[in-house]
């Protein structure tokens, strides 16, 4: 793992990986060398083989809600949103009081335009007290959008209103967006950065987002 992580310092994914290849050689049956593995092939963008290990790692440990949950987020990420919502609900239901698994699943279902369970589980989410502001600032945006695009101007201007409320998250995702390392995030989650900075700073008005 050492080793593997020293070549992911450097972005050298190819070499981080053939690291994770021998080991696993070695070890077929460890679930936390496929875990290891799926997350260095997300990093490098090879996201079909990232899916593969995380099934792998489901067939090696069927009740694991980080199996789920990353097989959710490598399909939100290949843009297969009806899958990656499968694997999410599965998600949630092995782990029902972690904010991350709601947190995906609000993000899939907002791609879905599946405005109430949106608010449904990210209101859950944030229920379980979300200590990163930046992960605060998206689920009050993605709150904002479901109500935006039911109609309800009231729930999505007081969603709004958290937006700007959590803004010093933006920061926060500047700087993570801005590495090497996020091109797979910034795929994912740059157009909601920036309107969620548009919204912010008043750029926009919240019910234009019920147009996304």
């Amino acid at each position: 793992y050492q080793q593997a992580v020293k070549h992911l310092r450097k972005s050298e994914y190819a070499e981080a990986v053939k690291t994770m290849d021998i080991l696993i050689k070695q070890q077929p049956n460890d679930p936390n060398h496929y875990r290891f593995r799926a997350e260095l092939l997300r990093l490098w963008g090879r996201l079909d083989r990232a899916r593969r290990d995380y099934q792998r790692l489901i067939e090696l440990d069927p009740k694991s809600p980080v199996a789920y949950n990353g097989l959710a987020e490598v399909l939100l990420q290949s843009g297969d949103y009806p899958a990656a919502h499968e694997a999410g609900l599965r998600a949630a239901e092995l782990a029902p009081d972690e904010w991350v698994a709601l947190y995906n699943l609000g993000m899939i279902e907002d791609r879905l335009h599946q405005s109430d369970e949106v608010i449904s589980h990210i209101q859950a989410a944030l229920a379980l007290k979300v200590p990163d502001a930046r992960h605060r600032l998206l689920m009050h945006f993605y709150l904002a959008r479901a109500h935006a695009r039911l109609g309800d101007a009231a729930a999505a201007q007081s969603a709004a209103l958290e937006v700007r409320r959590h803004k010093n998250g933006l920061e926060e995702w500047q700087k993570i967006l801005g590495s090497d390392q996020a091109q797979t995030l910034r795929a994912v989650l740059g157009a909601d950065v920036e309107a969620a900075a548009d919204l912010a700073a008043a750029r926009r008005d919240v019910m234009t987002l019920a147009q996304d």
